[in-house]
C-alpha cells in the first residue's frame, strides 16, 4: 500500500509544479503538469524505496510519469534510474557526453576544486570510481546543447551547463525555475561554487548561461535553493578571474 507523502514544492505562473521528492545527500525533483511528470535525477540505491513512494504519491493524485532526466551520470544522480526506467518503463533523457557512463555504470572524472579536496580525489579518485559504481541504464534521449520539451507537455528545456561533468544539464522551467543538478551548490551559502568540477572555468561560465535564462530560482542537487541575487554575485566574483 503506497502512503501519501506531502512534499516541498515550488510553483510557476503558469502551474507547473515542481516537487522536491529526496532530500539529504542529493536533492532530485518531479516536475509536474498536473496530468504527466518527469523525474528529474533518481538519487542513490538507498534512496529507492523513499522516490518510488514519492513517485506514487503524484500516481494517485492520476499523474503518470512521463521520463527520466539526468543532469549527469555521478551515482548519488543515477542510482535508482535503471529500477526506474524498468519499472515504470521510462525514457531516460541525458547529455550525449554522459552515455557512455551511464551504459557502464561509471561515473564521469570526480575532481576536486579546493586544494584539500583536490588533494584527495587525486589520492582517492580511482577507487572512488570502484567504490561508486551503479546499475548501468541505457539512454534514450541524447541531449545536445539545447532540447525543448514543449513535445512533452512541458513549458521548459534542457540547456547545457557543464563545468562540474562534461555534459551537465540544467532543466529551465517557464523561465522562472532551474534545477541545475551540480552545476552549483547551495550548502556553502553565500558560496555557490561547488568543491568538485571537472573544469571550474567552465562552470563559472554556465552561471552566465543560467542566469540569461531569467529564472529567479535555481535548484541544486546539494543543498537549498538560490536566489538569483546570489547567484548574480557569485558569477560576478568570479568571472574576471576567468582567462579572457
Amino acid at each position: 500500500m503506497s502512503v501519501v507523502i506531502e512534499m516541498k514544492k515550488w510553483v510557476t505562473k503558469s502551474g507547473c509544479q515542481i516537487y522536491q521528492s529526496l532530500g539529504g545527500r542529493c536533492n532530485s525533483f518531479l516536475v509536474s503538469n498536473g496530468k504527466r511528470f518527469l523525474l528529474v535525477d533518481t538519487g542513490g540505491k538507498m534512496s529507492r524505496r523513499t522516490l518510488v513512494n514519492r513517485v506514487e504519491t503524484l500516481r494517485l493524485r492520476g499523474e503518470s510519469p512521463a521520463g527520466i532526466i539526468l543532469t549527469h551520470t555521478h551515482f548519488d544522480h543515477t542510482g535508482n534510474a535503471a529500477a526506474l526506467k524498468t519499472k515504470y518503463d521510462l525514457p531516460v533523457i541525458v547529455h550525449r557526453n554522459e552515455a557512455p557512463y551511464l551504459t557502464q555504470g561509471k561515473n564521469p572524472p570526480i575532481i576536486g576544486t579546493f586544494a584539500m579536496v583536490k588533494w584527495c580525489t587525486n589520492l582517492f579518485g580511482q577507487r572512488l570510481q570502484d567504490w561508486t559504481r551503479y546499475e548501468p541504464a541505457e539512454p534514450d534521449v541524447l541531449v545536445e546543447d539545447h532540447y525543448d520539451l514543449g513535445s512533452w507537455g512541458f513549458e521548459g528545456y534542457l540547456l547545457h551547463t557543464p563545468g562540474h561533468t562534461a555534459g551537465s544539464l540544467s532543466l529551465i522551467i517557464d523561465q522562472e525555475i532551474a534545477i541545475v543538478g551540480d552545476a552549483m551548490v547551495g550548502m556553502f551559502k553565500p558560496s555557490i561554487y561547488s568543491p568538485f568540477a571537472c573544469d571550474s572555468d567552465q562552470m563559472i561560465r554556465s552561471w552566465e548561461k543560467l542566469l540569461a535564462t531569467g529564472c529567479s530560482v535555481f535548484l541544486p542537487a546539494h543543498g537549498t535553493a538560490n536566489s538569483r541575487e546570489l547567484v548574480s554575485g557569485q558569477y560576478r566574483k568570479y568571472i574576471n578571474s576567468l582567462p579572457k
